[in-house]
């Protein structure tokens, strides 16, 4: 599965990762955030990203390890002060929220555990309150007049906005869930295929030198070994 490009992430050099903040006002109506991405963790490696937050904002992350032997790795999500807030030993999947202080929040994929196979993992992260969308309505409002006379007050028309933003980024959240548990599916319905595809032909192999063995076995038995004398 391809990784949806966002502009505000970037890589970073030596296997480490950041996931960077979008550029003040790059959300209009509501200070959520969401990307997701997908890699391959080597076998006895270990992966780290770092998400900068800010204070009062809230960070969900959840992961789902795709393919691999075991489908398991430990995952660590550490404060700005170093501290761990959440250790997952081998498990394959996991759903976490934070509230967050001002720093860069790190959370790594572990599969040191593992010396011969590599993992495919999925994660999304989905940002809450980190815009500045407050300022904006307030500005919106200065250069409205005349709100009285509507129907519907401009408070309500943005409430209206958000809550429709905010369900369809459910549904896409949601979209992005079932497509990494059909992928896992797959590679787990993949994977007992050849397994067996695999014992078939090795029942196969040894019916056909059982069935030859027993053959020769009967013929054995009605052979004359009687030496006929002159």
């Amino acid at each position: 599965m391809a990784p949806r490009s966002r502009p505000w992430s970037r890589l970073l050099p030596l296997g480490c990762f950041a996931l960077l903040l979008p550029p003040p006002g790059a959300a209009e109506f509501s200070p959520s955030l969401d990307s997701d991405f997908t890699f391959t963790l080597p076998a006895g490696r270990k992966e780290c990203f770092y998400q900068p937050m800010r204070k009062e904002a809230s960070l969900e992350l959840e992961y789902q390890v795709l393919d691999g032997a075991g489908l398991d790795v430990d995952f660590h999500l550490l404060s700005p002060k170093g501290e761990t807030l959440v250790f997952d030993e081998r498990k394959s999947d996991g759903v976490h929220t934070v509230e967050t202080e001002d720093g860069d929040y790190m959370f790594c994929f572990d599969n040191t555990f593992s010396t011969i196979s590599e993992k495919v993992i999925f994660f999304e992260l989905i940002l809450d309150n980190m815009g500045e969308d407050g300022q904006d309505q307030e500005d919106w409002k200065k250069y409205v007049t005349g709100t009285d006379l509507l129907d519907m007050k401009l408070e309500d028309i943005l409430e209206s906005i958000n809550s429709v933003k905010a369900r369809l980024s459910k549904s896409v959240q949601i979209q992005t869930l079932l497509r990494a548990f059909e992928a896992r599916d797959r590679n787990i319905q993949e994977s007992n295929f050849d397994r067996v595809n695999f014992w078939s032909m090795v029942n196969l192999g040894v019916m056909v030198v059982v069935s030859a063995v027993q053959v020769y076995m009967l013929k054995s038995l009605f052979e004359d070994k009687r030496k006929s004398r002159t």
